[in-house]
Formats: C-alpha cells, structure tokens, sequence
C-alpha cells in the first residue's frame, strides 16, 4: 500500500471528533473527582446526566440520589482524595463506554480522637452520552478490588502548621 492510499484512508475529522469526545469524558471523570474530594456537590453533579444510574454497592439510584448519598457519606470524614488511574474508554457515535482504575484515601476521625487511613482501590464502569455536545455519564458501577484500614496519623500537620493544606467546601487554596 502507498502513502496516498494510506492518507486516503485516514478520516482526520472522525479522529479529531473521537480525541474530543474523550478528553470531554476524562473532564467528567475528573469534575467527579473533585467534587468528592472537595465537598462540592454541585461539581460532583455535573459529571452526570439527568437520567443516570449510579451503583456503588452501598446504595444504587439517580445521580442527584447518588451525589447526596456521597456528599453525606464524606461528610464526618477529616479530608479524602480520589484518584484516577488508567482508562480504556470505546467510543461510538454519540455513546461510549468506559472502564476507570481508582485509588481513594480516607481520614476517618476516631471515637478516641485519633484517625484511621481507610484505602480503598477499584474500577468505575461506565456508559456515557454525548447530549447537545455534552459528554457525560449515565450509568456508573463501582466495583471494589481492595481495600485497607491503618492507623493514621497527623503528625505531619501538627508538624508543620504553615504547610499548605487542602480544604473542603469551599475553603482548599485552588480556588
């Protein structure tokens, strides 16, 4: 095959369209990210769809179920962070279909006033639609590979008091 048969096959349109759609749907995953470590339900919320499903095995329901369901659920917790891992995300027309690795760490304060570092490692399954040019999620499984709970400590915090520090609702110095 020559080159111009070659460039004759290359569709840099459908390319082009298939780059975007992803990088749309990595901003959705990564809104989500944030509005869970950041206490921002709002953010949270607009990595869905208004018709989404979300199962995370402690509770399956709508998104806006869902994102208070989460929003609670970190609420009591000293800080968490969430993060995203390798993707493999299959792209068809206005639809497509995704598989996210994370990692998300917890603080959880103690009846002793101590805390604990609850880890916990999965993979997030996902369908997404593209609607009026807006990729976003509307059905996401959590599923769990593992999960660790340690002592934790702050030490680093009372060590270092001028350290800047993320901030929850509002208050983390990205603003």
């Amino acid at each position: 095959m020559d080159a111009v048969t070659t460039k004759a096959r290359f569709d840099l349109e459908a390319e082009v369209r298939d780059l975007a759609a992803r990088r749309d749907i990595a901003d959705a995953a990564a809104r989500y990210m944030r509005g869970l470590d950041r206490l921002d339900p709002v953010l949270q919320r607009t990595a869905f769809h208004d018709d989404a499903v979300v199962d995370c095995g402690l509770m399956k329901g709508s998104a806006d179920e869902f994102v208070d369901f989460a929003q609670g659920f970190l609420a009591d917790m000293g800080a968490t962070h969430h993060l995203l891992g390798q993707s493999r995300i299959a792209v068809t027309g206005e639809t497509a279909s995704g598989e996210w690795y994370f990692q998300a760490w917890h603080s959880l304060p103690t009846p002793e006033g101590s805390v604990r570092d609850l880890f916990i490692s999965g993979r997030y399954l996902d369908e997404y639609a593209c609607r009026d040019g807006d990729w976003r999620i509307v059905k996401r499984v959590l599923v769990t590979d593992w999960v660790k709970d340690d002592p934790g400590t702050l030490d680093f915090f009372a060590a270092n008091p001028g350290a800047p520090r993320g901030g929850r609702r509002g208050a983390d110095p990205s603003q």
